[in-house]
């Protein structure tokens, strides 16, 4: 019988940071939204250039990135509500 792999969990503030390392060999990072009425257009998550302090995209799915940028392996999974 083969063997059933088990996830292990990432907490949202690991796979943030582990994220914001990949980015920023880019000048880039990934910022949470704190709140005020702009959540609707930006997300929860957004990244930003951090030289020209502009947007780089919006409304970002974080475990997506995180496999995206390979910090998110497969046999990891993104456990919500712990950052």
């Amino acid at each position: 019988m083969p063997r059933k792999r088990q996830k292990v969990p990432v907490s949202e503030r690991a796979l943030v940071q582990r994220v914001n390392r990949v980015l920023a060999k880019q000048d880039e990072r990934l910022k949470t939204y704190r709140g005020g009425r702009s959540i609707v257009q930006l997300g929860r998550y957004y990244i930003v250039n951090v030289k020209g302090n502009w947007l780089v995209s919006g409304n970002v799915d974080l475990e997506d990135l995180g496999r995206e940028v390979e910090c998110l392996e497969a046999w990891e999974y993104l456990e919500r509500g712990t950052a």
